[in-house]
């Protein structure tokens, strides 16, 4: 947090709102952002992809409408994206949206690669998921260390030069880093906080665990009601890409390959959705409990009120 002493104009104002799946994050950033007269920027990594709204619970047209969202469907599945990209992309985007609607703007999502890439800059080392590790294990297994080897000279050169290589273990995290980032591990290990040209105050909706999870499993039950497996049979032929290797989708993938029936598939959804929304908070946890960017937001109480509240006082914000 950053005092400014009186009659200092303040910064532009970027309102961060993050946190698990399933917490309302969407429906509080279009109040937000029209309290505020301003503009949406989506930090979900999937909801960047055309063809799937439902399996990735992309705002409805109603919403769209309401709010102006930037990098929603805005990606063709087959096209490579990372938190690299998405930093350079908004940078370049937020001065024209801040300058248009009296310095403020909104960003809404739960990649959190992307937030930190935005209001920090991709220096901090990710967080593995068990995709990308099961990814490099493959590798190793199949390719050994001469696989792992081919792939971190093309990937990431400079560090190629440096790392042990007979070192596998170094090996494989540099490349699980890599894939999991979308950069190179020389990049990232810098260590250094960008300077931003905004303040940053970050919300997160701080429900108990057991209302939060009851809400993903009521959220993936409306998917189906939806039309999620009717999505998931649509894009079928590209089942393959990165866009369509998660939650969701390579469940009903598996059912329609006859691996488990379509009852058992739901059910893993909600379990692996659940996995992925304790991640999230683990995230949250790790890397930004108790710092005075964060404000956490009871979901029983009028929560537009409360943000309201903590930007018009000034406090909670951090200089980026």
């Amino acid at each position: 947090m950053t005092d400014k002493p009186a009659g200092t104009a303040r910064k532009p104002l970027l309102i961060v709102i993050t946190g698990p799946t399933g917490s309302g994050k969407s429906d509080l950033a279009i109040e937000v952002a029209r309290h505020y007269g301003t503009e949406i920027i989506s930090a979900d990594s999937r909801q960047m992809y055309r063809g799937i709204p439902i399996g990735t619970a992309q705002p409805t047209a109603e919403q769209l409408d309401a709010v102006r969202h930037h990098f929603i469907a805005s990606l063709e599945l087959t096209d490579y994206y990372s938190a690299a990209r998405f930093e350079e992309e908004v940078m370049a985007l937020l001065p024209r949206v801040m300058d248009s609607h009296g310095g403020v703007a909104v960003m809404c999502g739960g990649s959190m690669m992307y937030v930190d890439a935005v209001t920090r800059g991709i220096d901090d080392l990710p967080t593995i998921t068990e995709d990308v590790r099961r990814e490099v294990g493959l590798i190793a297994e199949k390719e050994g260390a001469e696989g792992l080897r081919a792939r971190l000279r093309m990937l990431d050169p400079a560090y190629y030069e440096t790392v042990d290589l007979k070192n596998t273990k170094r090996l494989a995290h540099a490349l699980e880093i890599i894939i999991e980032s979308g950069q190179t591990y020389t990049e990232l290990r810098q260590g250094k906080r960008k300077a931003r040209p905004f303040e940053t105050v970050t919300f997160v909706i701080n429900y108990d665990r057991e209302e939060l999870f009851d809400r993903i499993n009521r959220r993936v039950d409306a998917m189906v009601a939806q039309g999620l497996v009717g999505e998931a049979e649509s894009v079928k032929a590209l089942r393959h890409v990165n866009a369509l290797n998660t939650v969701g989708y390579k469940e009903i993938y598996s059912a329609m390959d006859g691996d488990m029936d379509f009852a058992t598939a739901i059910e893993r959804i909600k379990k692996n959705t659940r996995v992925y929304a304790k991640k999230q908070l683990t995230w949250l946890k790790r890397d930004r409990e108790g710092a005075a960017d964060v404000n956490y937001l009871d979901p029983h109480k009028p929560m537009l009120e409360q943000v309201i509240e903590v930007v018009e006082s000034g406090e909670g914000r951090a200089e980026c």
